[in-house]
């Protein structure tokens, strides 16, 4: 038996701005700064519109599932317990392994990233002292406190949120004639928009970059992560959801209008950021400075955020007697530090392979990670859509959960729809394909090697609703 320091209760110290901050900065990053730029290239205006409204619409269909869940039982490592509970355990165990290795890849690139973007003003020092400053300053936010680290996260986002709101107030200005373009050219009004046609490349591409459009948009699910740490979970998780989704739609819509708008598709993507090509357009001084403060910002969010969530995993994994112990076991500050600092050199093994093997094994792992995101939204609908079966064969009415997903069993099963299409779409694109053939082996090593290291069979009662 594990005594209670060993196995011991992480603290309920976040607050519902904590949360509605760290799943906006989950998602507000280099999806957003970089990726808009080649789907805007791939899929034209319009198309770029229709694909993240399409996102948008896929990411309230999984929050909504998620909520209900959370809400229900709010524990730390969520969509995973989630999964063990009503798909089964050996999905459970995979679905966490795929989402941590989501995280720690994402570590290793945004050290690596954020390396670059200080050599930017300091192009003398070495990269790798700026990655090793950052390594320190990011474990130090995570090992402090959860309150600590939820603070830092909390600052972060703002940054970013502040930008995104800027920049849609500034854009919008331009296109609609109330701000002068930097060269005295007339407003381009909505004209590119459909220079090009509504669909220049027809509809393929847009079933293609769906899996990006995904990407661009995960982070959300860190709400659910987040959930065993939250204070009054059963206010703050429906009320955190309902302000991450809005704001997510209007900052994601808003931010591809204005670049569609502003930045042709035949310039999107490639030479430089099309941020930097709208402040440019606009006059703004110093805008690549900016832009790389913002997305300096950006990264080490993202990092703050991918360690306390493959941190939480690991935790969690043990918490479910599929890890040993050890990775349990919390501080006086409830901070699961053997599990954080495994993490934390999954992601420096993560930059060392992007440094040595850039081209097979940290492609292989990115492709794996973009992958990881659309199987974890696929799980967290099927463990929403058998919950409430359950729930309603039980003789429970539906009135009496706290939250509740609307339109059962529409969102879950259309929800699913949407993210096995995005799959789907995969096979589709010669660049991406990839994720299928890195990512379907990588789920059956998982399968595999729960079945091969599980000590004592499980059963159907140890995962039953709580």
């Amino acid at each position: 038996m594990q005594t209670q320091q060993e196995n011991g209760e992480l603290k309920r110290s976040m607050k519902t701005r904590h949360l509605i901050m760290l799943s906006l900065g989950g998602v507000i990053g280099t999806g957003l700064f970089f990726n808009t730029g080649y789907i805007i290239s791939t899929t034209g205006a319009a198309g770029t519109l229709l694909a993240y409204l399409i996102g948008a619409l896929v990411v309230w269909l999984v929050m909504q599932c998620l909520g209900e869940l959370s809400v229900a039982m709010p524990v730390t490592g969520a969509f995973h317990v989630y999964a063990a509970r009503y798909i089964g355990p050996a999905t459970g165990y995979t679905v966490a392994w795929l989402y941590w290795l989501t995280w720690t890849v994402a570590l290793g690139s945004s050290f690596t990233a954020a390396g670059f973007c200080m050599q930017y003003w300091f192009p003398h020092v070495p990269i790798w002292l700026w990655s090793a400053l950052f390594c320190a300053l990011i474990f130090c936010l995570n090992a402090i406190s959860t309150r600590f680290f939820a603070e830092g996260e909390f600052w972060f986002s703002l940054v970013k949120v502040a930008t995104i709101l800027v920049f849609i107030i500034l854009g919008c200005g331009v296109i609609f004639g109330f701000i002068g373009m930097k060269d005295g050219s007339p407003s381009p009004g909505l004209a590119n928009l459909t220079s090009e046609g509504w669909f220049p490349h027809g509809g393929l591409p847009i079933l293609m970059t769906m899996v990006a459009v995904n990407f661009a948009f995960s982070g959300t699910e860190l709400i659910g992560i987040a959930a065993g740490e939250t204070e009054n979970p059963h206010q703050a998780i429906p009320v955190a959801i309902r302000a991450t989704i809005a704001r997510l739609i209007l900052f994601f819509i808003g931010t591809v209008f204005v670049l569609a708008a502003l930045v042709p598709a035949n310039v999107a993507g490639v030479e430089k950021s099309p941020f930097v090509l709208v402040f440019e357009k606009i006059g703004i001084p110093y805008a690549a400075d900016i832009f790389n403060f913002v997305i300096l910002t950006a990264i080490l969010s993202a990092a703050n955020s991918g360690l306390y969530a493959s941190g939480r995993m690991l935790w969690s994994l043990a918490n479910e007697k599929t890890l040993p112990g050890c990775f349990a076991r919390v501080n006086k500050n409830g901070v699961p530090l053997i599990a954080l600092s495994v993490s934390m050199l999954g992601g420096l093994l993560a930059l060392l392979s992007s440094v040595i093997a850039p081209d097979t094994v940290f492609v292989a792992l990115s492709a794996i990670s973009g992958f990881a995101v659309v199987a974890v939204w696929l799980s967290i609908c099927a463990a929403h859509f058998v919950f409430r079966r359950r729930h309603l064969q039980s003789g429970n009415p539906s009135a009496t959960l706290k939250y509740q997903a609307p339109w059962y069993p529409l969102v879950p099963v259309l929800g699913f729809v949407l993210c096995l299409l995005a799959c789907i779409g995969l096979a589709f694109d010669p660049e991406q394909r990839i994720a299928l053939y890195c990512g379907l082996p990588f789920v059956a090593f998982c399968y595999g090697a729960y079945f091969l290291t599980r000590k004592t069979p499980l059963k159907e009662a140890d995962y039953a609703a709580d």
